[in-house]
């Protein structure tokens, strides 16, 4: 008996060793704002029924990631019936819908994609929502409304060729809404009133109020203005900054005022106009990685320049049309390296690489990765593992060390496509979001969650 209470005393002190080190992950890319998070003991192994805690139906397909504090989930969807926008929020212990709300009516401009794109951020006091239609909208935990509004209303029609999204960044006490579009109409989208302006905006989370809107011009034509990215905080020898990627140009902002610090541009010389660009800023050690689109080099930016820098910021770059190269996913910066999902030939033919920071060497390349379909997942790092799904909803598992592919899994349906969700690791547990459900992935220990 004195074992047995023992055993169960040791069992009780490890579940609790393993809980006190679990992270949240309130924003896209988590915690560490790169994509990276602490969390251990993490499967590279399931099914869709082996090591799988829950899953909860969802009302349509979305490429937000979710994002989780404590036993809360907050998972935006469009309503692919109804034509409406959901704001949802699941229990973490058991997968129930815990409350639910409909801010807009409306569900998509195109065929690619739809208004719940962008994913929702927390600070674990409140959930704000964004939407590609200009819905935003505040929850405290509970679920009561705090507020909403809609920024198209505020600041004019947004031109872009395919339905806006980006997510939203909350960070010491303020939200940022990064929108960069085009400067005239395009296909009857844009304001015809005004300037069609591109713009930083920062709002108080509490009552939802702008705090300042900085204006952000651009060089780019047509295309090439559109961006899809989402601003990044960034602290570099004491100077906090906000990093803001598109229209050609990457730049650093005055978190507290919005005025621009510095800019480097441009990867697009010759101002080609139909480079949008969809990949964020990702910082470490000393450089800022930016992805010029189609195939083009990655740039690594020296940080802690002032000013209008020309190119003997560049650290380093990447060779055109190598696996180094990203046109939609967010590379991952973990383990003191960024690991980059690149186009290695075609649809099918996505490669993964560990590449240095200071120089760009590469460590290993992975270029046949298993699965079906295109990649614009962006990468997870997290217990020593990479995690990120294909189209077809097919996720690939690869050690982060060996650069070996340790799993790939069909998570997806029949049919399912444009499966663009990221994996956030949280709480001992992945969360993967398919087309029409969401899966919580993990081991459960002794006693339950």
């Amino acid at each position: 008996m004195k074992l047995l209470r023992s055993l169960t005393f040791l069992s009780i002190l490890c579940g609790f060793a393993a809980l006190t080190f679990a992270e949240n992950w309130p924003q896209w890319r988590g915690p560490n704002f790169n994509g990276s998070s602490s969390e251990k003991n993490l499967p590279d192994a399931w099914s869709k029924t082996e090591n799988v805690l829950w899953v909860t139906d969802l009302p349509g397909p979305s490429a937000a990631t979710p994002v989780i504090w404590g036993d809360q989930v907050f998972v935006p969807s469009g309503d692919e019936q109804n034509k409406t926008l959901k704001a949802i929020c699941i229990d973490r212990k058991s997968g129930k819908v815990l409350w639910q709300h409909q801010p807009s009516v409306g569900y998509r401009r195109d065929e690619k994609s739809n208004y719940a794109s962008p994913s929702p951020v927390t600070d674990g006091k409140l959930v704000v929502f964004f939407y590609g239609n200009g819905e935003l909208a505040a929850y405290d935990l509970a679920g009561k409304q705090l507020w909403a509004r809609n920024i198209q209303k505020d600041y004019g029609d947004f031109s872009f060729q395919w339905t806006f999204a980006a997510s939203p960044l909350l960070h010491n006490g303020k939200l940022y809404v990064q929108v960069l579009q085009r400067n005239v109409p395009v296909r009857g989208r844009g304001r015809t009133d005004g300037p069609n302006e591109s713009y930083l905006l920062a709002v108080d989370p509490a009552s939802g109020k702008t705090l300042w809107r900085h204006v952000r011009p651009s060089q780019a034509v047509a295309e090439s203005l559109e961006a899809f990215s989402t601003p990044v905080p960034f602290e570099f020898n004491g100077r906090k900054e906000i990093l803001v990627v598109g229209g050609d140009d990457l730049t650093g902002h005055d978190p507290g005022t919005g005025k621009e610090l510095w800019r480097w541009g441009t990867w697009n010389p010759t101002r080609i106009g139909h480079w949008r660009l969809v990949p964020s800023p990702i910082a470490g050690a000393g450089v800022i990685l930016v992805c010029a689109p189609k195939r083009d080099p990655i740039y690594a930016i020296k940080a802690g320049g002032s000013g209008l820098l020309n190119d003997s910021a560049i650290a380093w770059k990447s060779e055109r049309n190598s696996a180094i190269s990203s046109d939609v996913p967010t590379p991952l910066f973990y383990q003191d390296d960024f690991f980059i999902v690149g186009d290695a030939g075609g649809e099918n033919r996505s490669a993964l690489s560990r590449v240095e920071p200071k120089t760009g060497k590469i460590k290993w390349t992975i270029e046949a990765l298993p699965g079906r379909g295109k990649i614009e997942s962006s990468p997870t790092g997290a217990d020593g593992k990479i995690y990120f799904m294909r189209f077809s909803g097919d996720v690939i598992v690869v050690d982060a060390n060996q650069g070996k592919v340790l799993n790939a899994i069909s998570m997806g349906e029949a049919g399912d496509n444009e499966t663009r969700s990221s994996i956030p690791a949280a709480q001992g547990q992945l969360f993967i979001r398919t087309n029409s459900k969401l899966f919580c992935i993990g081991k459960q220990l002794a006693g339950g969650f």
